[in-house]
């Protein structure tokens, strides 16, 4: 065999231990070119073979009818030694092939009976049970709707003898339980999973097929937890498998007929783009009616994101347009399918499936939500943490209180005082409650100018809600201008104040807005009383807050009184303000203290807002996570519906640095809900910190799902860097659950993502990331190639430091790949780098201690190419520069591997030497004695000591 057929044999091997996808799926097109240049027949034949699978499982089945028929003529044409030993794989092809040609319409179905039958002649001939013939028969006739074939076949299919060439132990019964299901015998088909579940399933469709399949069953037999745990395992095994399309839409159908809306909206979402490279039309068409179906449980006119596509420039669409769009594609399919078939099977079928609705009581299944919310049309942004900057008369919006009590007597000037006066208490309500009864008893009522110009003035006070500002604006230069007719200076100057302030809320004019305040301010020391003069002073904070001119705003704050000029609501207003100015102003110590007082006032005066304003101040300042949860506790207990997202959200952070991450989960799961409920864009941002709860919390499948549902939401944001930083955690939650194939696909994207020059450190991070991910799962010759990626990205970045160690590792894995000479090619670029890091005098620890793993990756790649002269020659002084930087550990391994050199060149007594003095320093039992215990044994084996070996195998208790 040449050196070129051994490369190839070798690519191939790599290729076969890629995961299934697109990216497997052009490694094995590219290799095929090189195999047929090379004209070898059985590397072409094995490729091909090898082919047919990776096109199966990676989403592209029709090109395995191609593969398979070229190995089938092939094995037919001149059988070779090399065709018997693929028999049995080529004769299981066969029933991808039935799978396969059924699903896609433009194949008449006499070309799937006809494979079938050579199906059969083959497997009578080689005398191979015919059960898997049968089972396919079966499958066949339930595809058209023949009920009575399918039942005949299903009893041959079951009494049959099973063989190697049957399904395995979970495809068989899967295939079972679907048929259960589909004749109504939903218990039977629970009862035939349970010892299929309880059982080892490791095949590539298992335990996923089974569970999706079981959906329906348990749900109908009340087993509504197993419905649930089987939803949430299984999806997670195939939501990143587009050969599992047709699956998926089996899970949005589910997550629609258990009254989760907005759960399936967002399977569809996150799926919709497989359409546009669906596995097969029959898949395509599965998942079409399911998502149709979907989306006519939530409002028509809601947006939902679709990526965009080169036939498709628009990327989001309202859902009941794509609900229509969706419906015909799927029709039209089974339209397709029934007139090969010569049935209305398949019509009837889609048909059921576009009708899917919530049936029964609903099941939640979302590891976000806490209720099932209605999800709304339009969105807002997500609330602040802290009660807004007062308004135009003071203040935030006050909590509900009781009814205002209104007297049937009170004339407008009685009236406009008790307005006022719940104004003062921060009584929104109440305020609108008393104007309300003004407006119906004098709005078309002759009544005095200075009583008009006060309704104009309370009119602006009424108008509370951030979208109302700009009606609120008009309504004080109304009253200003009501007031100056009237020759009424101070209230003009009150008015001229509160008006600046909206303007710098506003953002329209910050300067303006601040003159006014400040002139105001001035005007009123003159003319104003002690309330007044406190007043107009909080106001001009409040301007230059919303300037973020935050020293400044603290220096008029310390103009106002304590007492707030003898009202104690204001003061109380004023000392949340002073909150907010040294929280911005990070003097921790003193907002402390500040939220304190304006605790204890909101206590004392019973402001619920403002006292919960004031208690998740004290939780963001507290120096104890413990004593900022019983904060947050008190927000809770009093803060008003809109603050509670922001109350549940400090809670959680506060129960996070307690260590307390299962309980945080309910606090944003419930903010999550919240937001959802009200409409709040941007409730990915919570469900990224929920999922980092989970994964915190050691809930590792609740955080898959939930970082997935966030990921997808921060892209529909534009929030990108935020979606990498979230995929980045969803790459290691899926590392921790075993499921490395996502993780490296989610690493590669996120390397994609950070092509560019200012991101070069972190593209590199995460390419060596990967590589060592591929690295700890044994796929060394993938791994050798990220490292030497993230090497590349490195010296880009000029991190020459990280870029000896990635090189390192890349040596490493080509070492363990078998690549010897790219092992060794590598170690010499390794070299060259760590002779340029040496260079320098001063070096660094991190410097030591990388030049010397460098030395010892060298000298393990030369030992192994059989060149142990040259190894030793490299570690010399090395673990004594480790020792000098407290680095025993790795100074120890090399002692070990120093030892080992020097055995294999016949210098056993001075490996004694060292090996005794190493073991000496370890830790009995521990692997690098062990390892040092065994190695001086030999010394000592080959110096003619054997007693004295075997007394050191026995004190270390080594095998002889």
């Amino acid at each position: 065999m040449s050196t070129s057929d051994e490369d190839l044999w070798r690519v191939l091997r790599e290729v076969s231990n890629m995961p299934y996808g697109a990216g497997q799926i052009a490694a094995l097109e590219q290799l095929l070119r090189r195999v047929d240049a090379a004209d070898d027949r059985e590397l072409a034949f094995a490729t091909r073979m090898q082919g047919t699978t990776v096109y199966i499982y990676g989403g592209e089945p029709a090109k395995s009818f191609v593969t398979f028929s070229w190995c089938l003529a092939e094995f037919d044409r001149d059988p070779q030694p090399y065709h018997a030993r693929a028999a049995r794989q080529l004769l299981w092809h066969f029933k991808y092939m039935v799978n396969g040609l059924l699903n896609f319409p433009e194949v008449p179905l006499d070309r799937t009976r006809a494979v079938l039958d050579d199906m059969e002649r083959r497997y009578r001939a080689g005398g191979h049970s015919l059960q898997a013939v049968h089972k396919h028969r079966f499958m066949v006739a339930d595809h058209v709707g023949d009920a009575e074939a399918a039942a005949h076949w299903y009893r041959l299919w079951q009494t049959t003898p099973r063989d190697d060439l049957s399904d395995c132990a979970g495809c068989d019964p899967t295939t079972q339980v679907r048929y259960l299901a589909d004749t109504g015998r939903y218990a039977d088909a629970v009862a035939l999973a349970e010892p299929v579940l309880a059982g080892r399933l490791n095949c590539n469709e298992q335990p996923q097929a089974i569970l999706t399949t079981l959906l329906v069953p348990y749900l109908r037999t009340g087993r509504h937890d197993d419905a649930r745990n089987a939803h949430r395992e299984a999806y997670r095994r195939m939501r990143g498998n587009l050969a599992d399309l047709w699956e998926i839409g089996d899970h949005v159908e589910f997550r629609t007929v258990t009254g989760n809306e907005a759960g399936a909206l967002e399977l569809v979402e996150r799926h919709l783009d497989w359409l546009d490279r669906a596995p097969s039309p029959a898949a395509a068409m599965h998942f079409a009616a399911a998502a149709s179906a979907a989306l006519r449980q939530v409002d028509g006119e809601l947006t939902v994101y679709r990526r965009a596509a080169a036939d498709r420039p628009t990327a989001d669409v309202p859902a009941g347009r794509l609900a229509d769009e969706l419906a015909e594609t799927a029709t039209a399919l089974a339209a397709r399918f029934d007139a090969r078939n010569g049935t209305t099977h398949q019509s009837e079928l889609v048909a059921h499936r576009l009708a899917a609705r919530p049936t029964g009581e609903h099941l939640p299944l979302s590891a976000s939500l806490r209720r099932r919310p209605v999800r709304p049309t339009a969105g807002t942004t997500v609330p602040g943490g802290a009660a807004p900057a007062a308004g135009a008369g003071g203040g935030a919006v006050p909590p509900s209180g009781p009814p205002v009590e209104i007297s049937a007597d009170a004339g407008p000037e009685q009236l406009l005082d008790l307005a006022e006066a719940r104004w003062r208490r921060h009584d929104q309500d109440g305020l609108r409650a008393v104007l309300a009864a003004y407006d119906d008893r004098f709005a078309g009522a002759e009544v005095s100018p200075a009583t008009a110009a006060r309704r104009l003035e309370l009119r602006a006070a009424e108008l509370g809600d951030d979208t109302e500002i700009p009606a609120a604006i008009e309504a004080n230069r109304a009253a200003l201008a009501a007031y100056r007719d009237l020759g009424d200076e101070v209230r003009a100057q009150v008015v001229t104040g509160r008006l600046g302030v909206l303007l710098a809320v506003a953002g329209e004019d910050g300067e303006e807005g601040l003159t006014l305040a400040s002139t105001a301010a001035e005007a009123l020391d003159r003319l104003g009383d002690d309330r007044l003069r406190a007043a107009a002073h909080d106001r001009v904070a409040l301007a230059l807050m919303c300037a973020q001119r935050w020293a400044e705003a603290l220096a008029a704050l310390d103009r106002v009184p304590a007492d707030g000029g003898g009202d104690p609501y204001l003061a109380a207003r004023v000392a949340l303000h002073r909150v907010q100015v040294l929280d911005a102003l990070e003097r921790a110590p003193e907002c402390r203290e500040a939220a304190e007082v304006a605790r204890r006032l909101g206590r004392e005066l019973g402001l619920g807002e403002l006292l919960a304003a004031a208690c998740l101040a004290s939780a963001r300042t507290a120096d104890d996570p413990t004593d900022a949860v019983t904060a947050c506790d008190e927000a809770l207990a009093v803060a008003p519906p809109g603050m509670l997202v922001p109350a549940r959200v400090t809670r959680a952070r506060s129960l996070m640095a307690a260590g307390r991450a299962g309980e945080a989960v309910d606090d944003l799961a419930e903010a999550v809900t919240l937001c959802v409920e009200r409409g709040v864009e941007g409730d990915a941002f919570l469900r990224w910190e929920l999922a980092n709860a989970y994964r915190v919390a050691g809930r590792l499948g609740e955080a898959a799902e939930v970082a997935e549902e966030a990921v997808l939401g921060l892209d529909r944001l534009g929030a990108q860097a935020e979606a990498d930083r979230c995929r980045h955690l969803l790459a290691d939650v899926y590392r921790g659950l075993g499921e490395i194939d996502p993780a490296l696909a989610l690493l590669a994207q996120l390397a994609e993502n950070l092509d560019g020059p200012d991101n070069l450190p972190h593209r590199a991070q995460v390419l060596e990331e990967a590589g060592g991910v591929l690295y700890d799962a044994d796929r060394d010759a993938q791994a050798a190639q990220r490292f030497a990626e993230a090497a590349h990205a490195y010296r880009l970045a000029g991190h020459r430091v990280d870029e000896l160690r990635a090189r390192r590792r890349e040596a490493y894995a080509r070492l363990w790949a078998g690549d010897h000479p790219a092992a060794v090619r590598t170690v010499e670029t390794v070299d060259a780098l760590a002779d340029t890091l040496a260079a320098d005098p001063d070096q660094e620890p991190v410097v030591t201690y990388e030049l010397a793993l460098a030395a010892e990756a060298g000298a393990r790649v030369l030992a192994d190419a059989d060149r142990p002269g040259e190894a030793l020659e490299r570690l010399t002084g090395v673990p004594d520069r480790l020792r000098s930087i407290e680095a025993f550990g790795e100074a120890a391994q090399i002692d070990v591997l120093t030892g080992d050199l020097l055995l294999r060149l016949d210098r056993p007594a001075d490996a004694e030497h060292l090996l005794r003095r190493v073991l000496g320093g370890l830790p009995t039992g521990s692997r690098p004695a062990q390892q040092a215990a065994w190695l001086l044994a030999r010394a000592l084996d080959e110096q003619g000591r054997s007693d004295e070996a075997s007394a050191v195998r026995e004190e270390h208790d080594l095998d002889e």
